[in-house]
């Protein structure tokens, strides 16, 4: 293999790997574990960490890299993306009578959120499941670019998601939340789904500042 297509690979793989969570949020990103790992020399891995740093999925520590983990400052900022990805998908199809929703990929989603109700996911679970319904609605509206876009920024709000417990009433909630969302988009009332889908986000955002907030605030009092 020529050392582009081996530096594109590796690229490729740990890319992949970061965002899927494969690579967890605590680990360090040491160029010779991740050279074993993929079966290859240090070099392309360290110049696949030097473009990952650059795409923000990786970020420097004082022990090395790592994947990256949002501050507490920067939690909005990614939720306002978040939200400006997946509300396209419904608003594009809205401008454009052309552009129609997968139907059978967001019906698979729905079925995944019905036998939800009965088998109780942990909630790390939970997040990957919430993660796998958004992109997939959003891919089913037919733009690849922000589906592709919408994975990293999951990617980074990831580590942050995780935190925390989860009762059964607010785990309810999410089903009843994802539900109504997938059968608004399915019954085509996109009004009413991009309302359901911002407040749902906006409710996320909001969940997932507290965490953070709370989890610096513990750290605090650990290292004092």
């Amino acid at each position: 293999m020529q050392r582009k297509d081996l530096r594109e690979k590796v690229y490729v793989s740990l890319r992949r790997d970061l965002i899927s969570g494969a690579i967890t949020a605590t680990e360090r990103l040491g160029e010779e574990r991740l050279a074993e790992l993929y079966g290859v020399s240090r070099t392309p891995v360290r110049e696949a960490l030097a473009r990952l740093q650059s795409d923000g999925l990786v970020m420097r520590a004082e022990d090395g890299l790592h994947p990256y983990r949002p501050r507490v400052d920067e939690l909005a900022g990614l939720y306002e993306l978040r939200r400006t990805l997946e509300s396209r998908g419904i608003t594009r199809a809205i401008e454009d009578s052309a552009i129609v929703h997968d139907r059978q990929s967001i019906e698979i989603e729905l079925r995944t959120w019905h036998e939800a109700i009965d088998s109780a996911p942990d909630p790390p679970d939970v997040v990957l499941m919430d993660e796998r319904f958004h992109t997939t609605v959003l891919a089913a509206s037919g733009n690849d670019a922000l589906t592709d876009a919408l994975r990293a920024v999951n990617a980074k709000v990831r580590p942050v998601r995780m935190l925390g417990p989860m009762s059964s009433d607010d785990f309810r909630a999410r089903i009843d939340e994802h539900i109504r969302i997938g059968e608004l988009v399915i019954d085509g009332k996109l009004d009413d789904a991009l309302t359901a889908l911002l407040m749902h986000i906006d409710a996320s955002r909001d969940r997932v500042i507290a965490r953070a907030e709370e989890a610096a605030a513990l750290a605090g009092m650990v290292r004092t």
